[in-house]
């Protein structure tokens, strides 16, 4: 189910783009045709790739995108605004053209995730918005992958709907999560509106209300007899919490010839406790019994408690991962690169003291290499955006920053991962659906080479930029 937007987000902006913007009114510059890229400098966690996310989010606010009169009353109050600007943002609408990657594409630093080409006022209006979504939602989906990736085959749950920085964090996280393959959430809002299986059992309130631990399990368990999860560590886990589970197991669900149920350990030695509580099920014949752990878990601590053989079947985590609580900034810019006038495409550049702020000018497309006798990717060229890479042809890639490291390849094919998403205003893009894009993001993991994807000291992949384009950036580094 896709969310119908009825919030208001034009004035979601920070404040200068609305000076600059009645700035380039009234200064002839609201029809020049500009050119930004959104693009970000650094893995989080230190990490070796990143997952897009956050496209569907954008393009429904590019297509809603208005302002109201009680907008225009507010920006008239601030008395900064020309008249005629504000008559012009009344009949407002997003007329320019937006290219982007899918959601759920694994990403690298540098790379021009979107491209708006539009008027200088309706691309600088939008920058904030794009920046909030694409940054939150790819900084989750990021930190998702990597928790899956600790995980392996086993089930993981987003947890982290009450400590989410609001409700867009909590909602839009879980999206983003489920992108990456989390397996369901606990927020029901996200399951209502994307289709997210949301998931939930008990908390400790619901066993303390009850006169004891037993009344609550067996109160749950006549309620909710398929498959339920008990909590088991309000008191002590292997204890009471154990016993009784199995006590209300055989009273209650094996007459009805149920099997299925799990537990849940929220706090304690997870490793150990989880160990005791399978040899205690196992014992009592509850082999089909599973065991879900929680407690402030990612991805450093999950692999810790398999490495130490914990047995568990699934986790629950939560403020660690809604937060991206190890880094918790993806760092997404978005600059100018070109100006258009009179059909012609001028390049522009940002020059920094700091290396890593200098942008790479021109509009661009992205192109991946995959090797054709594993189908691995193994590099990206950012080209100028009308270069057509000849897959029948060697290539020479080489490092952006240190162009005497070379290496021809060859045997590879290459595919564009840009896509127009809107042409003149109008969407031309069919989104998939969130099932598929989440199907396309394992796709895309996969194509990943293991060195990559590791956690410490990941194999750095490549990007290049394209001969053409270096030799343009060059030509603005080496001016007088």
């Amino acid at each position: 189910m896709k969310k119908t937007n009825n919030e208001n987000y034009a004035l979601l902006v920070d404040f200068y783009e609305l000076t600059m913007a009645n700035g380039y009114f009234l200064t002839d510059k609201k029809d020049e045709i500009v050119y930004f890229d959104l693009f970000f400098r650094n893995v989080p966690d230190k990490g070796g790739y990143a997952i897009f996310a956050g496209l569907a989010q954008v393009i429904e606010y590019i297509e809603n995108l208005r302002f109201t009169e009680d907008d225009i009353a507010y920006l008239r109050s601030k008395n900064r605004f020309d008249e005629g600007f504000l008559a012009y943002l009344k009949d407002f609408r997003f007329t320019g053209d937006i290219y982007a990657i899918p959601e759920g594409t694994v990403v690298f630093p540098g790379e021009p995730l979107i491209t708006v080409r539009a008027k200088a006022i309706e691309a600088q209006l939008v920058e904030t918005f794009l920046l909030l979504t694409i940054n939150h939602q790819s900084l989750i989906a990021t930190k998702a992958s990597r928790i899956m990736r600790a995980a392996g085959e086993r089930v993981v749950f987003e947890f982290g709907t009450r400590r989410a920085h609001g409700p867009s964090s909590a909602i839009l996280g879980a999206r983003a999560a489920y992108i990456a393959g989390v397996d369901g959430t606990s927020c029901t809002l996200t399951d209502k509106l994307y289709g997210v299986p949301a998931s939930g059992t008990m908390a400790h309130s619901w066993i303390q209300i009850f006169d004891s631990e037993y009344d609550a399990f067996y109160a749950y368990a006549k309620l909710y007899p398929d498959n339920p999860t008990f909590l088991v560590d309000t008191y002590n886990v292997l204890e009471s919490g154990v016993p009784n589970v199995i006590k209300v197991v055989k009273e209650v669900l094996w007459p009805q010839g149920l099997k299925k149920c799990n537990i849940r350990i929220d706090s304690g030695d997870l490793t150990y406790l989880s160990k005791e509580a399978r040899k205690m099920l196992d014992a009592a014949g509850l082999t089909d019994c599973k065991i879900v752990v929680s407690n402030a878990l990612d991805e450093k601590l999950i692999t810790d408690l398999l490495n130490q053989g914990a047995s568990i079947d699934a986790f629950g985590v939560g403020e660690k991962l809604i937060t991206s609580k190890s880094d918790p900034v993806f760092g997404g810019v978005y600059k100018l690169v070109a100006v258009e006038k009179d059909g012609e495409i001028i390049p522009k550049i940002k020059i920094s003291e700091n290396v890593a702020k200098i942008t790479t000018p021109h509009f661009k497309t992205l192109y991946r290499f995959y090797d054709k006798a594993t189908d691995k990717a193994f590099a990206d060229v950012i080209c100028v955006h009308d270069e057509i890479i000849d897959e029948n042809k060697e290539y020479l890639l080489f490092h952006p920053e240190f162009p005497w490291k070379k290496k021809t390849v060859t045997n590879f094919r290459v595919r564009n991962l840009r896509k127009p998403i809107f042409l003149n205003g109008k969407k031309v893009y069919t989104e998939p659906s969130l099932e598929e894009i989440r199907a396309y993001c394992q796709e895309e993991l996969a194509s990943l080479w293991d060195e990559v994807k590791r956690f410490d000291n990941p194999h750095v992949y490549i990007v290049d930029l394209s001969k053409k384009l270096w030799d343009i950036k060059m030509s603005f580094l080496k001016k007088d």
